[in-house]
């Protein structure tokens, strides 16, 4: 038997893990991932990741490229070789090209690969159309969308990046509120939950604030509150309500280190519309009882520092971007912005600079107008006479699965249906795949070499542990070849192999033994307890933020000229007679949004099940086990319900990234949650409401 190979390896999937693992390989082929043992003590694995081996294996994987041969949907294809799949391609881009309009074609993507310095889905596409003479741009973002686009108006736009924490710092922490965050399941960075238990054994309180009873909830916490989807702007107004009657408002920290709070204590008390946001006027629109947020406000307002860790969920509402203004008022107000143990209240997994390390780059090239990555289906369906950029006549799409995890599936379904070409790089024929002309198959990270950005002050080596299986190649591959057929390889590549390029980046990075990084697989950066705006904190004049003020903008002019009022206010989202209940939609453990849905193994270990109340579960003669419809203005499915108490009544959870099964009837019978979503967005980002669906759900 040949000699065991242990080689360094890093989970690069979406999760904002980053985790440095350990791939075990006997006569070239993968056995398992376990933890590296030279992580920090602090950092851990999940179960997807040490499951890679089921996803580089499956006996679904493409092996080969494939060309249309069927209808868009239908499945079917014949295999090829490369030579026949990029001669394709490039002919088809080429036709588009020769017409004068590149910016026909529409850029997607996804969690194929985010986090590498070379093997970056992202930066790999935008690179390639590019050079290509420009294209059509997704701005914003699913996941974080209504975050990233209010972050300049409170921080400036030189400091909206740097406004999280190191998971580390919450051993300084007097209380953690997790509000819509669920990283026992969700992840967000690889030492988060580990930071969260320590802290948790050592007194400290942790609360979680969410429609259900998550795995967080369960396992993190010590007590969970629920709220209503969409209404935690109210329940924060109402704890700011709170500290300001009962004087718990650092008054100084609030005047060096902000602007406008005088405009929202005013919205909150009541002075200028008359009605003071109470605790009790909160209960009515959050579900939460007046006595229930009476002691977490206090117990906010007492416990400094407190870490206010928001979920992405909170900011998928109708409003939620009022809810990241809310919650860094609800931190600026008591002092918690920039201190070790506290957080700004916005930048749920922790922004801050990574440490520096060369990666691709995206020359200037062609034309990019951009449409919002929330409405890049409508902007297909409707084009230039709905007021978008131009008419998209191509869709060029690496590691996205947007008939799962994009909003209204049947919406994206037409979007599909209507360009002349479409072309996708996967591993699996996603549903997405299966409605595109030609789909290239790719590596994992465990078939390439890569630099991988976790979430956290760290760099991590990633080997190439195995061979490709079957005829899979690199996103990095296939874009150097089709560069080549269409006349600008050189400028793609500039004359570099894969490796030659990781080269190039470590000479720039700050590391200073390459070849040690490589032996362990990691590196540190030398502060471990970096506190975002700390510079600010301690001293607001000599270190100003990049606001017109210099200050946190609680209420910004800017924001203001933009049609919504300058300062956080509550305007949720309600359900009416038709559609009465709540639809939340969060992550799955056991998926990265819809990666291992054609997994038996993961599927076992997570049904799909619509979680209801029993108060609505009997209000409609539904028993627990049954089949049932769920169906919204967008459309239907059937699903096996799970009656429980861990869902708060007038709400129903179904968990997202499930591939949709949609019959002749159009009804889904998978439960995949964007069934029933819309593409209508919060304003002004135009970003994901996720969050803020309404649904009715019957016996089927």
């Amino acid at each position: 038997m040949k000699e065991l190979l242990r080689l360094p390896v890093t989970c690069n999937k979406d999760c904002g893990g980053g985790c440095p693992l350990i791939a075990e390989i006997r006569d070239g082929r993968l056995l398992r991932l376990l933890d590296n043992p030279l992580k920090p003590p602090a950092m851990r694995g999940c179960v997807r990741g040490y499951q890679m081996a089921r996803t580089v294996y499956h006996p679904r994987r493409l092996r080969a490229p494939l060309l249309r041969s069927g209808p868009r949907g239908s499945g079917r294809y014949r295999e090829v070789g490369w030579k026949e799949a990029l001669r394709v391609v490039a002919e088809r881009l080429e036709r588009i090209r020769a017409a004068g309009d590149p910016q026909a074609v529409m850029r997607l993507g996804g969690s194929g690969s985010p986090r590498g310095a070379l093997h970056n889905t992202d930066l790999l596409t935008k690179r390639f159309l590019s050079l290509f003479g420009g294209f059509t741009d997704l701005s914003g973002s699913y996941s974080a969308g209504a975050e990233l686009f209010v972050n300049p108006y409170l921080f400036g736009p030189a400091h909206a990046g740097s406004a999280g924490i190191d998971a580390a710092t919450l051993r300084h922490s007097r209380l953690i509120l997790l509000w819509g965050a669920n990283p026992a399941d969700t992840r967000f960075g690889a030492e988060l939950c580990t930071r969260i238990r320590e802290q948790r054994r050592r007194g400290t309180p942790v609360i979680t604030i969410d429609p259900r009873c998550s795995r967080t909830a369960r396992s993190l916490s010590d007590q969970w509150i629920a709220v209503r989807p969409g209404s935690d702007t109210a329940l924060m107004a109402a704890i700011l309500y709170v500290l300001l009657e009962e004087e718990l408002v650092d008054r100084v920290f609030v005047r060096e280190h902000s602007l406008g709070f005088e405009a929202l204590e005013r919205y909150v008390l009541g002075r200028d519309d008359g009605e003071a946001k109470t605790p009790s006027w909160a209960g009515e629109i959050c579900g939460t009882g007046r006595d229930v947020i009476l002691r977490l406000a206090r117990l906010y307002g007492k416990s400094r520092p407190a870490a206010l860790i928001p979920g992405l969920s909170i900011q998928r509402t109708i409003g939620g971007e009022e809810a990241i203004r809310m919650a860094v008022a609800l931190q600026t107000a008591t002092g918690n912005v920039g201190v070790p143990g506290g957080s700004s209240g916005s930048s749920a997994w922790g922004r801050l600079p990574d440490p520096r390390c060369g990666r691709m780059t995206v020359p200037p090239g062609g034309p990019r107008p951009e449409v919002p990555e929330y409405r890049w289906a409508d902007a297909i369906l409707e084009g230039r006479s709905g007021g978008y950029p131009g008419d998209i006549r191509a869709l060029y799409n690496v590691g996205g699965n947007y008939l799962a995890t994009g909003s209204d599936v049947r919406k994206n379904i037409r979007a599909f249906a209507k360009v002349d070409f479409s072309v996708c790089h996967d591993c699996f024929l996603t549903p997405t795949a299966a409605h595109c002309d030609v789909v290239l198959p790719v590596t994992t990270f465990l078939e390439r070499e890569d630099i991988v950005f976790p979430e956290s002050n760290h760099l991590l080596y990633s080997h190439k542990a195995i061979e490709p299986v079957g005829q899979s190649r690199n996103d990095y591959d296939i874009f150097c070849g089709l560069a080549d057929l269409l006349g600008f390889g050189r400028e793609y590549s500039l004359g570099r192999s894969a490796g030659e390029w990781l080269e190039c980046f470590l000479e720039e990075s700050e590391i200073p033994d390459a070849d040690e990084f490589r032996r362990t697989g990691i590196y540190s950066g030398p502060e471990q307890e970096r506190c975002g705006l700390s510079e600010f904190a301690a001293d607001p004049e000599g270190f100003p933020l990049s606001t017109p003020s210099g200050k946190i903008e609680i209420a910004s002019a800017g924001y203001a000229r933009l049609g919504f009022p300058a300062f956080p206010t509550w305007r949720g989202f309600r359900t009416g007679e038709e559609y009465p209940l709540y639809l939340i939609t969060p992550h799955a453990r056991y998926r990265t949004n819809s990666q291992h849905a054609n997994d038996p193994w993961f599927v076992e270990r997570e049904t799909q099940l619509l979680w209801m109340h029993p108060r609505d579960a009997a209000a409609r003669g539904i028993p627990e086990g049954s089949r049932v419809e769920a169906a919204s203005p967008q459309g239907k499915l059937r699903v096996t319900v799970r009656v429980t108490e861990e869902i708060m009544p007038g709400v129903v959870c179904l968990l997202a990234g499930m591939w949709p099964e949609i019959g002749g009837d159009g009804v889904d019978t998978a439960g995949s949650a964007n069934i029933l979503t819309s593409t209508l967005p919060t304003q002004p980002s135009q970003s994901s409401r996720t969050h803020s669906v309404a649904v009715d759900v019957r016996p089927a």
